[in-house]
């Protein structure tokens, strides 16, 4: 393990709910819990055995921490992990903190070019990486994305990084598009009418049926137009979490060959995630619209429930 003095600390949505909530699905906040899991720091300490760090080393941290000796481990699919010990998922602490213990080897050293607050956002863009590959994004594929938020977003830049020809992105605020199509989508479709209104709006603006969707909103009409909208033998990769249970347009799917696909978290996604980056294939920079100070948390959490916003990130680092 290493001692981490933490640095920039991303706020998901996930942690503005178990802060309001008190739970998401079976995990439940039971006893005071520490938030934050999109995080950067500093090496302070090293423990016992660790060679593959040194203090001084700017890191990423990759919250889950699998068992890595169960089947999902030893095949690879270690975000599945019954075992694991995932930042600020109940009952384990997350990061947003001082100081911060983790494992060396979830630990990802940054170059010299790549600032901490970047090194948060592998996090979240960890999860476009890994839906990319889920739904097969390549050269030349034509994709749309349901929902532009934080997530939709990073999702977007995977894709295009991947090679997407076009990207489709679809919201229900016109800022989010806006801001969207500043980072590369193609087209961008306002949500309106019903979900065969959407799939009939979505064919016409691209001039044919994407082969692949990624959903991100989690709301259970973008799901139907996800489906609906994804042409015959293609893909859905569904990201966004929202009622437990939904009612699909199953036997359309089926029919039609249409593949549903889930994601939860990501694998072995950390180091093209930080290829992207460092590379200057990917600029997450103009996500991050506000920051704060560790103890003005509140307010930064309070700024992230409004929504006016894409990205907050929390200054750890007293300096």
């Amino acid at each position: 393990e290493v001692q981490l003095s933490m640095q920039d600390v991303g706020i998901c949505g996930s942690d503005v709910h178990y802060w309001k909530h008190g739970r998401i699905g079976d995990f439940i906040v039971n006893e005071p819990m520490i938030l934050g899991h999109e995080a950067s720091g500093v090496v302070s300490k090293l423990g016992q055995g660790v060679t593959s760090l040194k203090v001084g080393d700017r890191v990423a941290i990759e919250p889950g921490v699998p068992c890595r000796a169960c089947s999902d481990c030893k095949r690879g699919r270690y975000n599945l992990c019954p075992d694991m010990k995932f930042c600020a998922t109940p009952p384990i602490h997350g990061n947003l903190a001082r100081y911060y213990v983790h494992k060396a080897d979830f630990c990802f050293k940054l170059p010299d070019h790549v600032s901490t607050e970047e090194g948060a956002f592998l996090e979240p863009l960890s999860v476009g990486v890994h839906a990319c590959r889920r739904a097969g994004v390549s050269l030349g594929s034509r994709v749309l994305i349901c929902g532009a938020g934080p997530i939709g977003l990073v999702n977007l830049l995977a894709a295009k990084a991947a090679g997407a020809s076009d990207v489709c992105i679809t919201d229900i605020n016109q800022s989010r598009l806006d801001v969207a199509k500043s980072m590369g989508a193609t087209y961008t479709v306002m949500v309106k009418g019903s979900p065969e209104n959407m799939r009939d709006l979505i064919e016409e603006t691209m001039g044919e049926q994407p082969e692949i969707t990624i959903e991100c909103s989690g709301a259970p009409p973008s799901i139907q137009t996800a489906i609906l909208s994804t042409r015959s033998g293609g893909c859905v990769v569904l990201v966004g979490l929202g009622p437990a249970e939904v009612t699909l347009p199953i036997v359309n799917a089926a029919v039609r060959e249409v593949d549903i696909r889930g994601i939860f978290r990501y694998a072995n996604c950390y180091p093209t995630a930080l290829a992207m980056i460092a590379s200057g294939k990917v600029d997450v920079k103009p996500l991050i619209t506000h920051r704060f100070k560790l103890e003005d948390s509140v307010k930064a959490f309070e700024t992230t429930h409004k929504g006016d916003c894409i990205k907050v990130m929390i200054r750890c680092a007293r300096s």
